[in-house]
C-alpha cells in the first residue's frame, strides 16, 4: 500500500505542476522544439527534443558498453569460470556498483575524457572537448556492467542442471548449451537486468554533468558536448528563478516525461518475456 501510494503522490505532484508549466509555456512548443535556452529575462525557449536526443544518445552508448561485457562476464563467470576464479573475480566486479557515480564522474572528466579527445577526437577531426557523449556513456557503461552481470549470472545459475544434463545428454556442446538452453532459460531474468541498467543510465546525472557537458543540441557526432533530462531538472531547480515561474516548472515537465519513458521500458520488457515465455512452452 505504502509503494502504490507512493507512485500515485510522485505522479500527481508531477502532474500538478506539469499543469501549471503548460499555463504558462506552450505545451506544444515544450514538446517539439528543436532549442533549448531558458533565460531569466524570461521568452525561453524550453525545447524537449535536445535534452531527449541527449538523454537517449548517451544511453545508447552505455548500453553498447554495458550489455555485451556484462553479459559475457556473466556467462564466462556462470559457465565456464573454476569455482577458485569465480570466488575472486565476482567480488572484485561488484565492488565497481559501490563506488559513487561522482568519483566515475571525476574518472570521465581527468582520464577518459582526455584519452578520447587526443587520440581519437583530434587526430579524426571529430572534435576538441573531452566532454562529449562517447565520454559520458562508456563511464555510465562500465558503471552498469555489474548490475547486468551480477543479475544475469544469478539468473543463469538458477537454471536447473537437468537442462544442462539434457542438452549435454543430446550431444550438444557447452557453447551450444548456453546459446541455445541457458540464454533462452534465463531470458526473462536477463531483460530485467538490462531494463534495470537501462534505466541507470537514463537517470544518471553526475557522470553526464562531469563527461559530456551541458550543451542541449541535436547532433550525430559523437565527440561533441551534450546533455540530457536529468542534468537540466538538476540546474532548473538549483537557479535563482522564481519557483512559479516557466523557467523552474519545466523541471517538473521534464520529470513527468522521464516517468512516461519508465514506464514504457517497463510495458516494452513486459511485452519481450510474454513472448518468449509462449515461444518456450
Amino acid at each position: 500500500t505504502i509503494a502504490i501510494l507512493t507512485t500515485i503522490g510522485i505522479v500527481v505532484s508531477m502532474l500538478s505542476e506539469t499543469i501549471r508549466f503548460s499555463t504558462m509555456y506552450p505545451f506544444a512548443d515544450f514538446l517539439f522544439g528543436l532549442t533549448w535556452a531558458p533565460t531569466f529575462q524570461g521568452n525561453s525557449q524550453l525545447g524537449l527534443l535536445p535534452l531527449l536526443w541527449g538523454t537517449f544518445y548517451i544511453s545508447f552508448v552505455a548500453m553498447i558498453v554495458a550489455v555485451p561485457t556484462g553479459l559475457f562476464t556473466a556467462i564466462y563467470l556462470a559457465e565456464y569460470a573454476s569455482p577458485r576464479v569465480r570466488s575472486v573475480v565476482k567480488p572484485l566486479i561488484e565492488v565497481i556498483a559501490g563506488i559513487p557515480t561522482v568519483v566515475f564522474g571525476l574518472f570521465a572528466l581527468v582520464t577518459v575524457g582526455p584519452f578520447l579527445r587526443e587520440y581519437i577526437a583530434e587526430p579524426t577531426g571529430l572534435g576538441t572537448s573531452g566532454s562529449s557523449v562517447m565520454t559520458a556513456g562508456i563511464v555510465i557503461g562500465i558503471l552498469n556492467v555489474p548490475f547486468i552481470s551480477s543479475l544475469a549470472d544469478d539468473i543463469m545459475n538458477s537454471v536447473p542442471q537437468s537442462l544442462r544434463d539434457g542438452s549435454y545428454g543430446l550431444g550438444a556442446t557447452k557453447s551450444e548449451t548456453v546459446r541455445q538452453v541457458i540464454l533462452p532459460a534465463a531470458l526473462p531474468g536477463i531483460v530485467g537486468a538490462i531494463l534495470l541498467a537501462a534505466s541507470r543510465a537514463i537517470g544518471e546525472t553526475m557522470i553526464v554533468t562531469m563527461g559530456a557537458g551541458a550543451s542541449a543540441k541535436l547532433d550525430l557526432n559523437p565527440f561533441e558536448a551534450m546533455t540530457t533530462i536529468t542534468v537540466k531538472i538538476v540546474s532548473q531547480l538549483t537557479g535563482d528563478l522564481e519557483f512559479n515561474s516557466a523557467e523552474t516548472l519545466v523541471a517538473f515537465a521534464l520529470g513527468i516525461t522521464l516517468f512516461v519513458i519508465t514506464l514504457g521500458l517497463n510495458i516494452f520488457a513486459l511485452w519481450v518475456v510474454r513472448r518468449y515465455r509462449e515461444q518456450y512452452e
